[in-house]
């Protein structure tokens, strides 16, 4: 029914219908699926749990995201144009508190806004309860109560559904809109509620159109079903949304409609809108793709990666940073280019590898750009020989073991692109002369014939290795004089010592890895110092390797050993001379990398012998503490079953894996669990317990009284069916052989989960386990989580209900706050009940484990008297260490952290922030006479309380 037809009638006030009725002024919106004919409780989603709401066919949207939203972006503004101001006079740990501070508005705002989120959906979700309890009574009987939504069925055109490729839930719903919101008396409201379920609707530009609805005699909604095929009839059904008079004239016929008994409005459950939302004709079709895009490769499918280098000084410098490194992250996206780039008012400057495919395209990209174009000083420094794939995937060094150089694309804001500790900017422009890799292989010759027949003179060059002396160490040029420098900024100091009584016609040659130090180290002595014979390598060492191996092969290399380079190889070498010292045996030795104590990680070189020896520590006791660590060495995990040889020819890496080798081995299922954590969530596949800790948690649920166990962070569940398994045996010893145990009673292990990707997972587990056990067949089922069709279903219920030998119960309950419901079972007045535990497992927030320690000593109803509190992390990376004895001093925090970037920088003081943490924790516990402690160096730490 067009709106049109019934203008004319009377028009009821939307405000006074609210002020009549007490609705709330707020913007609720609810979306089910076009075949739901009745909305019941059942349907409706977890309060709060976000994650769950996309994957729900109910979810609750928030209405203050925009006003949110507009106070973080007056805040991020406001923020990023003090980042941008005065760039030379801010540290770089000025700036980045400044993007900390923006990043941590956008978290407050966000978190604002779930919270109002979740304090409407409580409400919403009771309305919606109160009005399904009316059961079939009329809307007009006592027990229903008047509508305060208007239930809204959408629909988008076949055009646009194929454009944006939009998924069952996109092309059609039903949405519903309180009574009073924006969304009801503006066209930008009513898009916003529309955005929230037509996610692709953001991509694109449309139009909205609406209509009255046809009524069934059962009071179901009725739209025609040719208006998705037909556009004609579209046109001719609906009536256009232009503006928001539109859209309040739209709600407000609605409401008329309701109340007209003569069109069936009387059968209606609230007032009903349809909403058709159609491809916008007008709209400018989308601009071409720059020209360095046509007809490029796909660079997934490259064979080798290409390493590449440089750096740019616009006369002009670059106006806003910021805008800038995020216009290159967007620019270099297509390109699946990968590195380290930094970007300030000065310049550019940039490390990176890209695929070999594309690098014709990148270089035409890079070109466009005018901050970068032709003042990309001696163009793209490009390595000679091209990494395979799987070659670049083990090129670089991780701690000891193979990393690829570069594992993703960082571009960041810095005050300067190479920290230069200058009161003032110089000209870099210029900077000397800019010599060619070949001229520069002359020059070096002939000097070091010159100096070879003691000829030396006024004419002989002097040769200033720019770079610091961990890179002078490994590898330089004949005849080249190190500055000797920590840091980059020490330089100056250096350069006016060495040259005090020079001539200032002196012939000066400089050099660095790529170029970029040397055109500072150019203005200085050119402009500070007064040097008229200043000239450096052009393009740097890189530059010089390339020249030579392209058009000079048969010259023997003036450059000796190993090129430092500032991605994860670390190195390139360029001959085979050994250049350095060993750290550890004083032998010559080129080999660099970092200390695989990840607490030290010092720059070093190291012979092969004592990198083995040492197992690629810097010293013996970085090596203890690695062994004691067992760093996993994480590899793709295999999509078919493998079994592993347990021979006593094994000659295991750490004190970890020897453990595990001489423990009893864990049933098969266990393995599965690792492999699939690993498959699904990577990122925190290092969180899994591991086989020597998960038998002892078994032992532990075993010796239990009862087999009752609560677990705090249920994680990927291979810890809970540790706890399972142990329940198993107890229920065994006691001679349980009851029905499966439960809140009430009985073997049962509780566990507690907030990250619905994580229960997604734990539940596939949980149930595998209670159909197929925990054996061969079990593990094969678990297999199929991974490979090309594996998948794991998505869970939406807030408790899954299981049970294991058919006597251990098993729930995995979805929470917002596991310590919130924690408090909720010790008090025993709350909608958690259950009786009392043997054992409580803590692998939940760190920042709060002593109130669940509190919890569980001070109430029976959560733990029984005797009972064992088991702590996870209490060691946390062995950084407890530092956190003692008065805590790491300010110089050993400042090694600690030197060379850091910003994401390695704020990983390093969470990390030793938690520490504190833990010490904290381990130093309150063990003083507390209620509980006996016993604190296990098993993985990263267990705490064993057991209750007084």
């Amino acid at each position: 029914m067009r709106m049109t037809d019934t203008i004319g009638t009377s028009r009821r006030s939307i405000s006074s219908y609210s002020r009549r009725h007490q609705v709330p002024v707020l913007i609720a919106v609810t979306l089910i699926s076009v075949s739901a004919e009745m909305f019941h409780l059942h349907h409706l989603p977890r309060v709060g749990a976000v994650n769950a709401f996309t994957r729900s066919a109910v979810s609750f949207v928030e209405p203050a995201r925009t006003r949110n939203g507009h106070h973080a972006r007056a805040l991020s503004t406001h923020l990023l144009s003090s980042v941008r101001e005065g760039p030379i006079n801010r540290s770089n740990a000025d700036i980045v508190a400044a993007r900390l501070q923006v990043q941590a508005a956008k978290k407050a705002a966000r978190a604002k806004s779930l919270e109002e989120q979740r304090e409407r959906n409580m409400r919403i979700k009771r309305m919606i309860h109160t009005e399904s309890s009316g059961g079939d009574k009329s809307r007009n009987g006592e027990a229903y109560p008047v509508p305060s939504l208007y239930a809204v069925k959408v629909s988008a055109c076949q055009e646009l559904r194929e454009e944006l490729r939009m998924n069952g839930r996109e092309k059609r719903g039903r949405l519903f809109v309180e009574v009073g919101s924006h969304a009801s008396k503006s066209i930008r409201g009513l898009r916003f509620e529309l955005h929230s379920f037509f996610r692709a609707l953001k991509k694109s530009t449309y139009v909205l159109s609406a209509a009255l609805p046809e009524v069934a005699d059962d009071g179901s909604v009725i739209s025609p079903t040719d208006i998705e095929s037909d556009p004609a009839n579209a046109t001719a059904y609906f009536s256009p949304l232009e503006s928001d008079d539109d859209v309040e004239r739209a709600f407000q016929l609605a409401d008329e409609f309701y109340n007209d008994s003569s069109r069936g409005g009387d059968r209606l459950k609230r007032p009903s809108l349809l909403l058709h939302v159609t491809k916008d004709p007008n709209a400018p079709p989308p601009p071409p793709p720059p020209k360095y895009l046509e007809d490029m490769a796909d660079p997934a499918e490259t064979e080798s990666m290409t390493m590449l280098s440089f750096y740019a000084f616009p006369p002009e410098g670059v106006e806003d940073p910021e805008t800038f490194a995020t216009s290159l992250r967007n620019k270099w996206r297509a390109f699946g280019a990968l590195g380290r780039v930094y970007v300030a008012n000065e310049g550019t400057n940039a490390q990176m590898s890209v695929p070999t495919n594309v690098l014709d395209n990148f270089l035409e990209c890079c070109r466009s750009i005018p901050e970068l174009g032709e003042h990309m000083e001696n163009g793209i420094n490009i390595d000679p020989v091209p990494l395979g794939v799987e070659e670049f995937q083990v090129a670089g060094d991780m701690n000891g073991k193979p990393a690829p150089p570069f594992k993703a694309l960082h571009v960041r804001v810095r005050n300067q692109v190479v920290a230069d500790g200058l009161e003032k900017a110089l000209d870099w422009q210029s900077a000397g002369y800019d010599m060619p890799p070949l001229e520069w292989h002359d020059k070096l010759k002939e000097a070091k014939q010159t100096k070879g027949k003691g000829r030396e003179g006024e004419d002989t060059p002097l040769i200033f290795d720019c770079r610091n002396t961990y890179e002078t160490s490994v590898g330089t040029f004949d005849g080249a004089k190190p500055l000797k420098t920590e840091n980059f900024r020490d330089s100056w100091e250096v350069l006016q010592a060495e040259l005090a009584d020079k001539p200032k016609d002196t012939p000066i040659m400089t050099f660095c890895t790529g170029g970029i130090r040397c055109v500072k180290v150019g203005a200085y002595l050119t402009q500070e110092m007064g040097f008229t014979n200043v000239s450096r390598l052009a393009g740097g060492i890189i530059a010089y390797d390339r020249t030579l191996n392209a058009n000079a092969t048969s010259e023997e290399s003036m450059f000796k050993g190993v090129n430092y380079v500032f991605d994860g190889r670390v190195g390139r070498q360029i001959t085979d001379d050994a250049m350095a010292e060993c750290i550890t045996c004083g032998c010559k030795a080129n080999l660099l990398s970092n200390c695989a104590n990840n607490n030290c990680h010092r720059r070093m070189v190291q012979c092969e012998a004592c990198r083995t020896m040492f197992a690629g520590a810097c010293s013996e006791a970085c090596k203890q503490r690695v062994l004691n660590n067992g760093i996993t060495k994480y590899g793709l995990m295999p999509t078919e079953r493998t079994v592993v040889d347990q021979s006593s020819s094994i000659a295991y890496d750490n004190l970890d894996d020897y453990s595990a080798g001489h423990t009893s081995p864990a049933p098969s299922l266990y393995a599965e669990i690792e492999a699939n954590t690993f498959a699904h969530l990577t990122t925190g596949a290092h969180m899994v317990s591991g086989s020597s800790q998960g038998r002892l948690l078994t032992q532990l649920a075993s010796m239990s009284r009862e087999g009752r166990i609560l677990e705090l962070g249920t994680f990927t569940g291979y810890a809970t069916c540790c706890f399972l398994e142990g329940a198993g045996i107890a229920a065994d010893v006691i001679g349980y052989d009851g029905p499966g145990g439960s809140r009430a009673g009985g073997p049962f292990v509780m566990t507690l989960e907030r990250d619905s990707r994580a229960i997604d997972v734990a539940a596939s587990h949980l149930r595998i386990m209670s159909e197929y056990g925990i054996g061969e067949v079990a593990a094969e089922e678990a297999c199929k989580m991974r490979g090309e069709n594996g998948r794991v279903e998505e869970t939406t219920e807030d408790s899954i209900l299981t049970t294991y030998r058919n006597m251990v119960g098993c729930e995995l309950l979805r929470v917002t706050d596991a310590l919130a419901t924690v408090e909720e079972i010790s008090r025993g007045d709350g909608e958690v009940q259950t009786a009392p535990f043997d054992i409580v497992f803590v692998d939940a927030d760190k920042t709060r484990l002593l109130d669940y320690v509190e919890a569980c000593v001070t109430s029976d109803k959560l733990l029984k008297k005797g009972g064992i509190i088991i702590v996870d992390n209490v060691l946390w990376k062995g950084l407890v260490l530092g956190s003692s004895g008065g805590g790491m001093s300010q110089a050993a925090i400042d090694k600690d952290e030197d060379g850091l970037n910003d994401k390695e920088l704020k990983k390093n003081r969470r990390s030793r922030k938690l520490a504190g943490l833990m010490h904290e924790f381990n130093s309150a516990v063990v003083e507390d006479q209620r509980v006996e402690v016993v604190l296990l160096p098993i993985r990263d730490g267990l705490s064993v309380l057991r209750k007084r």
